[in-house]
């Protein structure tokens, strides 16, 4: 009840927002020249707040077709919040109700679950992450296989995008596997990240995004995972002693248009909105690490009490070990292409870290 009106009052506001080509199950496009001629306007909903990584690049991108177009491509952009919660986002975009969602591996999961094999651990090289990404968008398998599971729901990925490293803070020092052990900590919705963390030992929790500060406050939870620059903006350092970095999860997001009002946009438009995102990858990346160095200055200087711990060489073994046997739950839950996508991921990130000269 609460999705369908939802989808209904959603409809009705952005049934002022004039498009000229349909989304959803709307009519037949305009013919191919005319935006050269008349105005596109569509809205996108992101999954983070205002400043943070996806809401940025949503903006940029939003002001490159603004300017690529002579204005005429017109994308209104709204932070989290401002059109639902992260499941409902990646809805109205299924359903055409808004253009474009940015969100993340996990949430677009419960639509199309090979997304979430982006939260499998250590699949990822430690070193430049956002050159490897980079690299199997542009010259991988992952995409193709990735955007046949998408069309199956009435969507299209854009891109893979690198927002840093997954952070697990808590209340308690986390040095060993063992330290995991019961450990309930909040997760997001996805069976694959639950198989994950249960692997390692711990309780995982899924909580929405805007609920996980009261839970840390209340102790309805013992802690939470998420890249270090939502644990800044959503303040959840204030109320956690522990920072600890296992090295295993690569935070992803993907910018995603609904298949219809896609695939109606003329060749060049489609190009320029892959090529854009593709190009994107290593200077959001940039961008990121810069933002995250700052983020955890600020973090230690308002509270200089945090304890950082980043886990490695033979004290990291264990967590590897552990985690990589959910792999095997992937290919169970991971959707009909979940074998096809894994191994065209495992097989692009290989050739990428050969490619670039990285140690795996």
């Amino acid at each position: 009840m609460k999705n369908t009106l939802l989808v209904f009052l959603m409809v009705a506001m952005l049934a002022t927002v004039g498009t000229v080509f349909a989304g959803g199950q709307g009519e037949a496009a305009a013919p191919d020249d005319a935006i050269l001629t008349r105005t596109i306007e569509a809205s996108l909903a992101s999954e983070e707040i205002e400043g943070d990584f996806m809401t940025v690049w949503a903006e940029n991108f939003a002001d490159h077709m603004y300017d690529w177009s002579d204005g005429m491509f017109q994308l209104t952009v709204y932070p989290y919040g401002g059109l639902g919660d992260a499941r409902d986002i990646n809805e109205l975009a299924q359903l055409g109700v808004v253009e474009y969602v940015f969100s993340d591996f996990a949430w677009i999961g419960a639509f199309v679950p090979e997304a979430t094999v982006f939260g499998l651990h250590y699949l990822w090289p430690r070193e430049r992450p956002a050159e490897v990404m980079e690299w199997v968008v542009k010259n991988g398998d992952t995409m193709e296989v990735l955007e046949r599971a998408y069309r199956r729901e009435g969507l299209v990925p854009l891109a893979i995008m690198y927002e840093g490293w997954q952070w697990i803070t808590s209340n308690h020092r986390i040095s060993t596997i063992d330290d995991l052990r019961g450990f309930d900590v909040r997760i997001m919705a996805s069976d694959m990240l639950n198989a994950q963390y249960r692997a390692l030992g711990a309780s995982p929790t899924p909580m929405a995004y805007g609920e996980v500060y009261s839970g840390l406050q209340t102790g309805l939870i013992d802690g939470q995972i998420n890249p270090l620059f939502a644990i800044r903006s959503m303040n959840f350092f204030e109320v956690q002693d522990y920072f600890t970095q296992i090295w295993a999860e690569v935070f992803v997001g993907i910018p995603t248009i609904n298949m219809v009002f896609f695939d109606n946009l003329p060749p060049e438009v489609q190009e320029e909105h892959r090529r854009w995102w593709a190009d994107a990858i290593v200077p959001a990346g940039e961008w990121i690490d810069e933002r995250i160095e700052n983020d955890l200055a600020e973090i230690l200087e308002r509270r200089p009490n945090i304890e950082v711990n980043e886990i490695s060489g033979a004290a990291l073994e264990p967590f590897e070990e552990r985690a990589r046997q959910a792999h095997q739950r992937f290919l169970e839950i991971g959707g009909p292409l979940a074998a096809e996508i894994y191994d065209a991921l495992v097989n692009d990130i290989d050739r990428a870290t050969a490619a670039l000269g990285i140690d795996s």
